[in-house]
């Protein structure tokens, strides 16, 4: 949807009876965020007058400076289905600004903004396209998540097998109410799992549109009786949740990661290849914003089509970059390492820094590697000169300090507070002792 000017605005609120309009926005950790005001304070929302306590939200201002604004963008209206119809509930995605009227630079969405904008400045316009994957739990009697999965189906399984079928329908059927173009949904591979994919988008659209979609498929989940859950791992031994990022370049119209002319390297341009150079350059540095909790790194694990190693291939879905067949405009890369809890402003703003620097910089990427990692020995991987991506938190800590382009792109603000939550999270958790160890080690001590 285009920008609304304010009358364009109230008249369609006017004629959709919406009374109370949700003031949305996301936080440093990508949780949705959101402030709730009738139709009557609505000139006061678009001229910035109302505030917040920016200092009660993870990541953003200290306590002796805590009033923050919200300002709503008009092409992001749109009506709740799920809520009442009368008197409805509409919900806009906002930027968060300082009282001066300065952008605030702990805000994703103007961080990703920013990252854009050096994009743009090179002639380029940076589109993604996330694959969504969440599974769907039993709810006890108060509505809880109860640790009993909806069901055991498998990948591209059909009912009676697939009981989220109609669950997964009715997401849907609601997505498309809200302007999703929806491109494919199935049951994924582990039991519980589902995927719904939606068109791809320029980058900070597909943000707003997938903190939309994950809201969309709790509220309906919660409609079912049941729970859905982006947690990467919840099973030992079955396949994660992955937020794959698929991303191009368009330059003047036409797609920049094609070639029709490269016959040798599969169409694909010299911008492409210095575009995954950079990836793979900060393939580590970028690890802890596209793997964000502890959890992330028991999905990257070999066997489970997950990414464990820093290598990228045309083909075989066991690295950490992939070029999908599709030539032409629908040629791309994606990156399949990042997971549904990740901020999508944040690690798209990253990804695409790497990648401008990649080609700012003409990063050759190393050969691409067809086999499949995951069966070669550590000598062969080791010839093929095949590095790891972070095993745990701690080491994606260590290595994101390291890397001074995710800094430059998530801000001083961010990237400082977001380390500090991250080592504080780390330690509170090798505080805890586990299950495991008490069913390993209880009766042997």
């Amino acid at each position: 949807m285009s920008d609304l000017t304010r009358e364009e605005l109230k008249e369609k609120i006017s004629d959709l009876d919406i009374e109370f309009i949700r003031l949305q926005f996301t936080d440093v950790f990508g949780i949705m965020k959101s402030m709730s005001v009738t139709v009557d304070e609505l000139d006061a929302a678009m001229d910035g007058e109302l505030m917040f306590d920016g200092s009660s939200i993870d990541g953003f201002a200290r306590i002796e400076e805590s009033d923050q604004v919200l300002i709503p963008d008009t092409s992001t209206f749109n009506v709740m289905p799920w809520r009442p119809s009368e008197k409805g509930v509409a919900s806009m995605i906002c930027d968060v600004y300082n009282t001066d009227g300065t952008p605030f630079e702990g805000c994703p969405r103007n961080i990703l903004k920013k990252a854009v904008q050096e994009a743009e400045e090179m002639g380029y316009e940076f589109n993604v396209g996330p694959e969504g994957e969440f599974f769907l739990f039993h709810t006890d009697e108060k509505g809880r998540p109860v640790f009993d999965v909806h069901d055991t189906a498998g990948y591209f399984d059909l009912a009676p097998y697939d009981m989220g079928e109609d669950a997964r329908r009715s997401i849907i059927l609601t997505m498309k109410k809200m302007g999703f173009r929806i491109e494919a949904s199935h049951h994924e591979v582990a039991k519980g799992q589902h995927e719904i994919d939606f068109k791809y988008d320029e980058a900070v659209t597909t943000a707003d549109n997938w903190m939309t979609f994950k809201d969309i498929v709790k509220n309906i989940a919660k409609n079912h009786g049941l729970y859905a859950t982006f947690l990467p791992k919840p099973f030992s031994n079955d396949n994660g949740n992955a937020m794959h990022c698929n991303q191009s370049l368009f330059k003047n119209g036409e797609n920049a990661f094609y070639d029709c002319n490269d016959q040798e390297n599969g169409q694909l341009s010299d911008i492409a290849y210095y575009y995954i150079g950079g990836l793979l350059k900060h393939a580590k540095g970028m690890t802890l914003v596209a793997n964000p909790i502890v959890n992330s790194y028991k999905r990257l694990l070999p066997g489970y089509e997950a990414p464990t190693n820093i290598a990228w291939s045309t083909k075989n879905r066991s690295t950490l970059v992939r070029v999908p067949a599709s030539r032409g405009c629908s040629t791309r890369i994606e990156l399949r390492n990042p997971d549904p809890t990740a901020n999508p402003y944040l690690i798209f703003a990253v990804m695409l820094k790497a990648g401008l620097e990649g080609i700012k910089n003409k990063i050759t990427p190393p050969p691409d590697i067809e086999e499949n990692i995951f069966e070669l020995s550590l000598e062969e991987q080791q010839k093929l000169n095949v590095d790891l991506l972070p095993r745990d938190m701690y080491e994606a800590i260590n290595e994101m300090k390291k890397d001074s382009l995710v800094r430059e792109a998530l801000g001083e603000h961010v990237y400082n507070l977001y380390l500090k939550a991250k080592f504080d999270e780390w330690v509170s958790y090798n505080k805890q002792v586990h299950d495991w160890e008490i069913d390993n080690y209880l009766s042997k001590y």
